[in-house]
């Protein structure tokens, strides 16, 4: 066999720790050893990340593959990965959660994602969703929500985008008027997308009809979803406006699953992260308690933002874990494939590029660990290192995992070869989480405002 099918993916990963540590050990360097994922890590550190290695290879890199083309949305694992304390990593122990730190989280998601890119993306999001519920909720609020998500008995969804507020997100326009001792909802999170034209068609046909309320503007469709474990998902962190315009105008209201006026858009297909379903979340005179307000009125996207930070810190986690078992795979059919009589491996224009790969790896590990210690230490530059790390780390690791499929030929290009899907999976990182564009406007900003 000349390249890794589907099957092969969990035992190969299996070995990930074992052939690291084996150089290491016998004092031997090589090329697997300078891409160590252990490296400067603490003892406790080594070991939740071997346990999060193991359970990537034993129950998610076997069933990625069918999880991705049969589009399964893997419950009961994630569940597992909760047993595990996966469910509420940085969350307080005190509702259920592990309390660990902003760089224990990105080496555990790193680890995940090596199994399955995409179940572990939709981790990070159910997790971004259930800190902010610890850190901005009430008492009352952290013991309600929080327990119930740490598990995973109950699923989290983050509804921020609009049709017409992606990165403009504090022009969202999804009302939520206080009647009493309750707020009702109104409008709609979707990301805004043109369709594609019918066939023998010049004008754009909306993937799904006008939904009614004041979510939609002139110019707009309210087209691809782009709520991430929207239908299944139990509690919907949502953005939403309650006062003026701008970002002072939004609040955070959490949302139940089952509310009278909560209804969803059809399920979306997607390039990648298909083992978590997308859809439209619809609010329709939707009447939500005042208690389950997370903060102040007017503190919502002050809440969106800080959860974003360690959104992105996640997210390109996710990204290195793609990155880095692309580099292994590669590595591995660089040895056994033969051209010329000779196997790749000895091609030194195939060396210099697999010498690139491993060069951005670590350098976007550095950056993404550095950045989380900064988030964790609550940092005047966190929020432009967060930015750094997110670009650099979501932009080199796709290009690692695209040069790894090229590597592969037209072995990579088939659905049983591995590569391809942490290629298609990763793709979407630079655009979510604030899409790459928006982390440059960051950055300069921070640098121009000294």
């Amino acid at each position: 066999m000349l390249w890794v099918p589907w099957w092969r993916v969990g035992a190969r990963l299996r070995g990930l720790r074992g052939g690291l540590q084996a150089p290491a050990e016998s004092g031997r360097r090589g090329v697997v050893s300078c891409i160590d994922p252990s490296t400067g890590l603490n003892e406790e550190q080594k070991e939740f990340q071997k346990v999060a290695f193991n359970f990537a290879a034993r129950e998610m890199a076997p069933n990625m593959a069918e999880w991705d083309q049969k589009e399964l949305f893997p419950v009961d694992v994630m569940r597992k990965a909760a047993q595990l304390g996966f469910g509420g990593i940085y969350v307080r122990t005190d509702v259920g959660g592990s309390g660990l730190s902003r760089l224990d989280t990105s080496v555990i998601f790193e680890a995940l994602a090596t199994g399955c890119t995409s179940t572990t993306a939709y981790i990070s999001i159910h997790n971004m969703c259930a800190w902010m519920i610890d850190t901005f909720g009430s008492e009352e609020q952290r013991h309600r929500f929080c327990p119930p998500l740490c598990t995973m008995e109950k699923f989290a969804s983050y509804c921020l985008t609009e049709p017409g507020s992606g990165s403009d997100a504090a022009s969202l326009l999804t009302s939520a008027k206080r009647q009493g001792d309750h707020y009702v909802l109104s409008g709609s999170k979707v990301q805004a997308c043109r369709p594609r034209s019918s066939p023998g068609r010049s004008e754009a046909v909306p993937l799904l009809p006008p939904q009614p309320g004041p979510q939609v503007r002139e110019g707009t469709f309210p087209g691809v979803a782009f709520i991430s474990g929207g239908g299944e998902a139990d509690i919907y962190v949502v953005m939403c406006r309650t006062g003026g315009p701008g970002p002072k105008g939004i609040s955070c209201i959490v949302v139940e699953k089952g509310t009278p006026g909560l209804s969803f858009g059809k399920k979306e297909r997607k390039v990648g992260w298909n083992s978590q379903p997308t859809r439209a979340v619809i609010f329709e005179d939707c009447a939500v308690p005042v208690a389950n307000r997370i903060g102040d009125e007017g503190q919502g996207f002050l809440i969106a933002m800080r959860g974003l930070n360690g959104g992105r810190i996640n997210v390109a986690s996710c990204s290195l874990g793609a990155a880095y078992a692309s580099v292994i795979l590669t590595r591995d059919h660089l040895k056994v494939r033969k051209q010329f009589g000779e196997p790749l491996a000895s091609n030194q224009y195939l060396q210099f590029k697999l010498a690139d790969m491993v060069a951005r790896l670590v350098a976007s590990r550095l950056m993404i660990r550095n950045a989380a210690v900064a988030l964790q230490e609550e940092r005047e530059d966190a929020v432009a290192l967060c930015s750094m790390a997110k670009l650099f780390a979501t932009d080199e690791c796709f290009a690692i995992c695209n040069q790894a499929l090229q590597m592969h030929g037209g072995y990579g290009y088939l659905k049983d070869c591995a590569v391809q899907q942490y290629m298609r999976d990763s793709r979407v990182h630079q655009i979510l989480e604030g899409s790459n564009e928006v982390m440059r406007i960051l950055i300069s900003r921070s640098l121009l405002q000294e």
